[in-house]
């Protein structure tokens, strides 16, 4: 190994001898190096600049285009280089091999993970499904129902039991307890259970619970969500995709949390109620309603305080639509006048932009009352 650039680039020497064990039934009499062997070489100089630079042991899944420009024959010494061109797993990535200033071989492949890398300390039961590229730090423990998706990481002394399946790339940090036994008095054992997606990530402390039979059975959490420190998913909720719950935030039994909303730190959600898409539920908040999408709730108990502004913009809508979503919050919350007809006036006006269609569907499926 010459060169290693995390996740870009690699470089090595391989020197190619005579007695190398493939050279004795290949082309006898007139050794030549198998071009297989040779995109394997490159998958062992690029299994140093995958993931977080420790290495890992890939295989190679496909190999989209190989060009062999000259035979590589006893004594040659090559130099082998690998770039990644895309992130993964799989990753994909081109391989160049040179002797001198002749280039051998080009090719461009992908290659994924060869296995789990399981620390000698970690405890995981016999039963449970780990894919490849999935890495089980020290002390963790799985539990023999649990499915954890390819290059997803358990970090040191975080318990993962229940039945629970991960998908892929999830990052359980240390000492979080993923898919224990419900809160909840009324559970008796029941075989519930607990999906992620992909691209979560779990923080030190944080807590997430599997459904219950008067619930539907299900706790369900999207991709690419955030749970910070300490913070907590009770049992039965639905968590949609890119939420985040702050340091110390906690959901109660049955709650929905629509895309991209946000929880803030120590805030609390009563069992049962929803946070609409790209909600904001302000730090310390006690949310007793439903909070409506698009919006900022805030304090005890929990009202409304206008859009989130800030959080559209993040997530690119148009000023075309933020502007209707103003009109439409102006109908709906500050008209003074009675909620079922402002909604079907929204409607009725503005009902030809999705995001405005969404917030007075919302509102008129609510069953707890929507925050005021």
């Amino acid at each position: 190994m010459l060169e290693v650039e995390p996740g870009v680039r690699a470089v090595g020497v391989k020197v190619v001898s005579a007695n190398e064990p493939y050279f004795a039934g290949h082309f006898p009499g007139a050794p030549v190096l198998p071009g297989v062997v040779l995109c394997e070489a490159l998958a062992q100089l690029a299994s140093a600049l995958v993931a977080d630079g420790e290495g890992e042991e890939l295989r190679i899944v496909a190999v989209e285009k190989a060009r062999f420009r000259r035979p590589v024959l006893p004594g040659d010494a090559l130099r082998l280089e690998v770039v990644a061109m895309d992130g993964g797993p799989p990753w994909r990535l081109r391989g160049m091999a040179t002797a001198g200033e002749t280039i051998v071989a080009e090719v461009v492949f992908a290659a994924t993970p060869a296995g789990a890398r399981i620390h000698p300390t970690a405890a995981v039961a016999r039963g449970a499904e780990l894919d490849d590229g999935v890495k089980v730090d020290a002390y963790a423990v799985i539990g023999p129902h649990v499915r954890i998706g390819r290059g997803s990481w358990i970090g040191p002394h975080a318990v993962v039991e229940g039945r629970t399946t991960l998908g892929a790339r999830n990052r359980i940090f240390q000492f979080a307890s993923v898919g224990a036994a419900p809160q909840d008095l009324k559970f008796r054992g029941e075989a519930s259970i607990l999906t992620f997606g992909d691209d979560n990530i779990v923080r030190e402390f944080a807590s997430l619970n599997p459904g219950t039979a008067a619930g539907g059975m299900t706790t369900r959490i999207g991709n690419g969500c955030l749970f910070m420190v300490s913070s907590h998913v009770a049992h039965d909720c639905r968590v949609g995709d890119h939420v985040v719950l702050a340091n110390g935030a906690a959901l109660g039994g049955h709650v929905e949390v629509g895309d991209f909303a946000i929880v803030g730190g120590l805030a609390g959600v009563h069992q049962y109620v929803r946070i609409g898409e790209s909600a904001l539920c302000a730090a310390g908040a006690m949310v007793s309603m439903d909070a409506p999408p698009f919006c900022t709730v805030a304090g005890d108990r929990a009202r409304l305080h206008g859009l989130n502004l800030l959080g559209l913009r993040r997530r690119g809508f148009a000023p075309a639509t933020i502007s209707a979503i103003k009109r439409a919050y102006r109908l709906l919350f500050q008209g003074g006048g009675p909620r079922r007809p402002a909604i079907e006036v929204a409607r009725q006006t503005l009902g030809q932009v999705p995001e405005v269609r969404r917030l007075v569907d919302f509102l008129g499926a609510s069953r707890r009352g929507v925050c005021r």
